[in-house]
């Protein structure tokens, strides 16, 4: 997979330019974009982002400032009543729990390792050593939004702020060392991000455990209609402080 990427990100001749605009032809008035993701934010991730942000420093657009995470699935702008293709309701939602239960994913490993890229930003690529996101890929992909193109596990180090000949920037890529890090995996996270802002930080709206198989709401007021659907899904009602009522 990683091959492909990096044949891909060599057949574009440039890199994408990254504006920081807002972009209201895309979220149309809804302020908030779910996913579900992997959440990266732990001390030799964040050693290696910061690495790799400042070897290509040069490059990236300025604001960046996302945690690191690996994405594993778009859900859409989160709403009571969805009218759009890419409005993510309770529904939705419900479905997509009942395919994590049936999937029962165990918890996993990851290796964390080597910079590569996409045209338009350049990453961590990740190793499924065990097999989990395949999984867990799986079981969300019947309800989550389609991106139309093959999935590449990554972590995102940031976006490119110019055109530059990708021939020239992946002689940047292979002259960085990466040394590979272990990424234990025991949850998955819902996490959103404001659709006007590009780069900006994720909000973590809950946890699910693979172990207990728990979805845990953290405090959002934004998104208590979505943690309906996850109670009638599971039977649980979940707090923010992870104690379950059964």
């Amino acid at each position: 997979m990683f091959d492909l990427a990096r044949a891909d990100f060599l057949a574009a001749g440039h890199t994408l330019e990254n504006v920081r605009r807002d972009f209201p032809e895309w979220h149309r008035g809804r302020p908030r974009y779910l996913l579900w993701a992997i959440d990266a934010d732990q001390p030799a991730v964040r050693e290696q982002v910061a690495r790799a942000t400042h070897h290509l420093q040069d490059l990236l657009l300025a604001g960046y400032v996302r945690q690191p995470h690996l994405t594993l699935a778009l859900c859409g702008f989160p709403t009571d009543e969805p009218r759009q293709d890419d409005d993510f309701g309770p529904t939705a939602l419900l479905a997509q729990l009942k395919a994590l239960r049936a999937a029962a994913c165990a918890p996993f490993m990851l290796q964390i390792g080597h910079l590569a890229s996409f045209s338009s930003a350049p990453f961590l690529a990740v190793q499924d050593l065990e097999g989990g996101l395949g999984v867990l890929r799986d079981a969300l992909s019947a309800t989550t939004h389609p991106t139309g193109s093959p999935y590449v596990p990554h972590v995102t180090v940031g976006l490119y702020n110019g055109r530059y000949s990708t021939p020239k920037v992946q002689a940047r890529l292979d002259a960085h060392a990466a040394r590979p890090v272990l990424c234990p995996v025991d949850r998955i996270s819902l996490m959103s991000y404001a659709s006007a802002e590009i780069g900006g930080p994720l909000a973590h709206l809950a946890d699910y455990d693979l172990a207990s198989q728990v979805l845990v709401w953290r405090d959002d007021p934004l998104h208590l209609q979505l943690q309906a659907a996850s109670t009638a899904a599971t039977g649980i009602h979940s707090h923010s402080d992870g104690s379950t009522i059964h």
